[in-house]
């Protein structure tokens, strides 16, 4: 599994990044395939004093792929919405794949 973690106009902590991949791991559980996971960790409305925090996901497992964009005042508000409606995505298919 291949993880690449992007940040635009700015630059992440080591808490932040350790926080996104924390959370990562977790993905291991739910589906045992999972080739290849982008996030993009991004600064949105950068001309207005209050920067939007947007967290996108791309997961990549063998014939299917999951996108999710969340947007809210913190990155890691942002990052675990997206992590939990993804890994919704994921059950998802897997229960797919059972039936």
């Amino acid at each position: 599994m291949t993880v690449n973690i992007q940040t635009v106009r700015f630059d992440a902590d080591s808490k932040l990044i350790e926080h996104v991949q924390k959370k990562l791991q977790k993905l291991g559980n739910y589906h045992d395939r999972i080739v290849k996971i982008d996030v993009f960790l991004k600064l949105d409305n950068v001309v207005h004093q209050i920067k939007d925090k947007v967290a996108e996901i791309r997961i990549k497992v063998p014939r299917h792929e999951f996108f999710v964009k969340q947007t809210s005042k913190s990155f890691e508000e942002s990052f675990d919405n997206a992590i939990e409606s993804i890994t919704t995505q994921i059950k998802r298919l897997k229960e797919k794949q059972a039936a």
